[in-house]
């Protein structure tokens, strides 16, 4: 359950600041006893991912990780081949594609202005990890509004594998202001109901992001 929380709140599927349900509802929502609840949130306290305050308005509330140093994400990203690098963005462009089509399609009116404020809690980021937990958060979303718990997991599922790399080849302010309205123009063709239109962008942007991450990975491996 520890495991599942920390990744969660990894992945900004739990925002900074956000307060948990207390540790009866948490197990019951979970399917755990409450004791599991209660050895869980104690093992996120001493990871530093979760703060409990006493008193009338305290309880236990989400502590966003650290930011990470961009030279401790270089030794995982050499540890993959220039093969596997683009095998995870057609991956992820078959998902995120599928998905934003999705989303076009079925999107509720709510979950579309949901997806807007995602896009704008992206805006205002700073730092690597909170851009790539708002990135995150943000593409995790849109496979939710596309009504599909399997392209939901999928999405998960990469970003715990890659996530943490994406942002990194992301160095100058005009290269972040790029890439903040690649997400804008998406969530624009997902609010217009435009799937092909919407597939295409999600495709576009994930091998934009891949092709980046390759030639970042070559500069690293220059001698």
């Amino acid at each position: 359950m520890a495991r599942r929380l920390a990744e969660a709140i990894r992945l900004g599927l739990l925002l900074d600041g956000e307060r948990l349900p207390t540790e009866s509802r948490l197990a019951a929502q979970l399917g755990v006893s409450t004791v599991t609840a209660r050895e869980a949130l104690a093992t996120l306290r001493g990871m530093g991912l979760v703060e409990t305050k006493r008193g009338r308005s305290g309880g236990s509330f989400v502590r966003a990780p650290a930011d990470h140093h961009a030279a401790r994400l270089k030794a995982p990203l050499l540890g993959l081949s220039l093969h596997e690098l683009r095998d995870l963005g057609d991956h992820r462009a078959a998902i995120a594609g599928a998905a934003a089509m999705l989303a076009a399609d079925r999107a509720l009116d709510d979950d579309v202005n949901g997806l807007r404020e995602h896009a704008d809690r992206l805006r205002t980021a700073r730092g690597l990890t909170e851009r790539r937990r708002a990135d995150a958060r943000l593409h995790i979303e849109i496979a939710a509004a596309a009504q599909s718990p399997r392209l939901t997991r999928e999405e998960i599922s990469l970003w715990s594998q890659v996530g943490d790399l994406l942002w990194l080849p992301v160095r100058s302010g005009e290269e972040v202001e790029s890439v903040i309205a690649e997400h804008e123009e998406l969530i624009g063709a997902i609010g217009d109901r435009d799937a092909a239109r919407a597939r295409d962008l999600a495709d576009r942007h994930v091998h934009a992001e891949t092709e980046r991450l390759v030639s970042y990975r070559l500069e690293l491996s220059k001698p």
